[in-house]
């Protein structure tokens, strides 16, 4: 019988911690949720309201961009630019849409020819953006997030 008392009390001490409750602590649900969050993708892109009606998330991202594209080019076709050398470059702005719709270019790359023909090339794209219309940032998860683009801008002067 003292075997007997001696394995119940045993087993008893053992199932003990199938009863315990684990404790889930907050912060360790929001590491497991950051974990399986993909940062590098956004529910909806930046987007214009010319493009609201657009409900394909690819469509949405092109009809931002080729509106920005748009009026870059609109406005450097509007500047009599007068150069000594045919320009063919592709332009690249790296831009930044902030959780408030506001627009920063990070830094343009351009071939050091294409700054050599047109000195003037950097503030001219800056200003073309200064007067886009109002950009809706982009949403993650609900919320407005800032995102980031490489725009690539063809410059073909002959």
């Amino acid at each position: 019988m003292n075997r007997i008392t001696c394995f119940a009390f045993m087993f008893l001490l053992i199932s003990c911690e199938y009863f315990e409750k684990k404790k889930i602590y907050s912060e360790d649900l929001l590491e497991e949720e950051l974990q399986t969050f993909n940062w590098n993708e956004v529910d909806t892109y930046p987007t214009f309201s010319s493009c609201d009606s657009i409900t394909v998330k690819a469509d949405s991202k092109a009809c931002f961009q080729n509106t920005l594209v748009s009026n870059v080019n609109n406005f450097l076709e509007k500047q009599n630019l007068v150069v000594s050398k045919d320009v063919n470059d592709t332009i690249h702005l790296h831009i930044e849409i902030n959780n408030k719709g506001v627009l920063d270019i990070k830094s343009i790359d351009y071939n050091p020819d294409t700054a050599v023909i047109i000195p003037e090339i950097d503030s001219l794209l800056r200003q073309s953006l200064k007067d886009i219309p109002k950009i809706h940032p982009a949403i993650k998860r609900g919320q407005q997030v800032t995102t980031a683009f490489e725009l690539p801008i063809i410059v073909k002067i002959n």
